[in-house]
Order: C-alpha cells, then sequence, then structure tokens
C-alpha cells in the first residue's frame, strides 16, 4: 500500500473475521498491545464488542489494513454512552495514515450512536498507540500501576479517555 493510495473505511463483518483475527494475533505477539495472550473465536470476539462501531480499513483490492471496535465498559444503564476502544493495524500498514483515519471513522460512528466518552488502557511503552489517541483528542487520566500481568510480568497501562463535543455537552 502506498501512502497515497486509496483507503476505505466499512463495517467490520464476520467475512472479514479471518483477516481481523490475524492482525490481532499480530498484535498480540508483540507484547505491546493487550494482556489478551490468544485471539478469540468469532462468537466470543461478536459477543465481547458493541453491534455498532466496528470497523475495517480496507485497500482498494479488500485486503483489511486493520480494524477498530468498541466494548462496553459496563452493563450498568449510567454507563451507556461510555466504550472501550480497540485498535490493530497490520504491521505492513503501519504509519501510513490507516490508524489515523480509522480512529476518527470510529470517533464519529461512537458519537453518531450516541456516546459521550470513550476510553483506552495502553501500555506506556506503546508511544505509537499513545500518538494516535492524542491525535484523536483522548487524553491521559491516570496510570494504572501493575493492574495484571502478561507472561508472568507486571504491566502498568495508562488510561486515556476522550469526551464528545457533541454527544452530553
Amino acid at each position: 500500500m502506498s501512502p497515497s493510495a486509496p483507503l476505505l473505511i466499512e463495517p467490520l463483518a464476520a467475512a472479514h473475521w479471518p483477516a481481523v483475527r490475524a492482525i490481532y494475533e499480530a498484535g498480540i505477539a508483540t507484547g505491546q498491545a493487550t494482556f489478551t495472550t490468544e485471539a478469540p473465536t468469532w462468537g466470543a470476539w461478536d459477543a465481547g464488542h458493541l453491534a455498532h462501531c466496528r470497523l475495517v480499513a480496507t485497500d482498494a483490492a479488500g485486503q483489511v489494513l486493520g480494524w477498530a471496535a468498541l466494548s462496553p465498559v459496563s452493563s450498568r444503564c449510567v454507563y451507556a454512552g461510555v466504550a472501550e476502544v480497540s485498535i490493530y493495524i497490520a504491521a505492513e500498514a503501519r504509519g501510513r495514515g490507516v490508524g489515523r483515519q480509522l480512529l476518527a471513522a470510529l470517533v464519529a460512528a461512537s458519537e453518531q450512536h450516541g456516546l459521550w466518552t470513550l476510553q483506552a488502557g495502553i501500555f506506556p511503552e506503546n508511544a505509537a498507540s499513545l500518538a494516535l489517541h492524542a491525535g484523536q483528542g483522548f487524553r491521559t487520566v491516570g496510570r494504572r500501576a501493575r493492574i495484571s500481568q502478561l507472561r508472568g510480568q507486571w504491566r502498568d497501562t495508562l488510561l486515556l479517555e476522550r469526551r464528545s463535543a457533541v454527544v452530553g455537552v
């Protein structure tokens, strides 16, 4: 994919799952993206994410270059407008604006669905993800020290959030 190649952002469908899963597994393998150690089945992934606000970025040939989706943060109705961001970009597509376009589209879709806060938990070492989120208006609200272990090592995460300027104001 060249930097000027057209990019299509479309809803993530079950048919995208093999490519989405491969990108997710590559992110897991870095040890810098998630506490998850293996990608779930489509059914488990589908059940854990909101039915809306699931996107893939594809190139002109239909190859999935990245994906983004939202998960509910709570089943309590008072948090119905709050969701957690997951975004993963294929290694060969990084640094080409795919993440920026995908996250911008996810933010817009979240506002169309009435969400007022997006949050993300990011490892402090993941500078690219921190910069990507900051570019879409996320701010760091705290550090969760030694929040969980990944492969036997305690890890911190930074908690980022983005408040909508149009929903819940």
